[in-house]
């Protein structure tokens, strides 16, 4: 008998919601078939391995995403519009993880959701453009007898961000920025 698990599978298990990102089938010589799976955790993106048995159904979550639009911070909420209907929803701190510090007013940005049913849906996550272009706030001058020892500075962006940039970097320009590797990717000049 055949099981519904593949990957890229959105599946509710332990009442989480986790993606499939690898499955083997095991046929081991004695006893019964049985699937090997890595699970990631659409909350908290911990990776956790499971074996599911081959005549096992696994229940699967509907996820829908929509395009959001970015407003205002309130403590650790943060409130987002939907730019097709213009809804406004609170979403904490902890589902943007560790990209809050590059959220800029307007930005926009995918949310995640978990379909219970048509009148209940649960925020997951919020997935954050692979680059951003912030405004430099503050940062140091730098004398041509520090350039000897050091190739980058802090730079406090618009968003109250602490990033490292390059010594050539001043206050007042715009850089881009890599939100995945909380980097720097290049000067933008606008």
């Amino acid at each position: 008998m055949y099981t519904n698990i593949r990957k890229g599978l959105h599946i509710q298990y332990n009442d989480e919601v986790y993606k499939i990102i690898d499955f083997l089938h095991v046929k081991p010589g004695k006893g019964y078939a049985f699937i090997r799976t890595k699970l990631r955790n659409m909350i908290t993106g911990h990776v956790l391995e499971n074996n599911f048995s081959a005549k096992h159904r696994v229940k699967e979550a509907k996820i829908v995403s929509e395009l959001y639009q970015y407003l205002y911070r309130d403590g650790d909420i943060f409130y987002f519009m939907n730019t097709n209907n213009y809804d406004q929803i609170p979403i904490d701190k902890k589902l943007i993880k560790n990209h809050a510090d590059f959220l800029k007013e307007g930005i926009k940005l995918t949310i995640f959701f978990h379909v219970k049913s048509d009148s209940n849906q649960i925020a997951l996550f919020v997935k954050m453009p692979p680059t951003v272009i912030l405004q430099v706030k503050y940062t140091e001058k730098v004398r041509k007898k520090d350039t000897i020892n050091t190739s980058s500075k802090i730079a406090i962006l618009e968003t109250e961000a602490k990033l490292l940039v390059p010594l050539f970097i001043n206050t007042g320009e715009h850089i881009k920025i890599n939100t995945d590797s909380k980097s720097y990717i290049e000067r933008v000049r606008k």
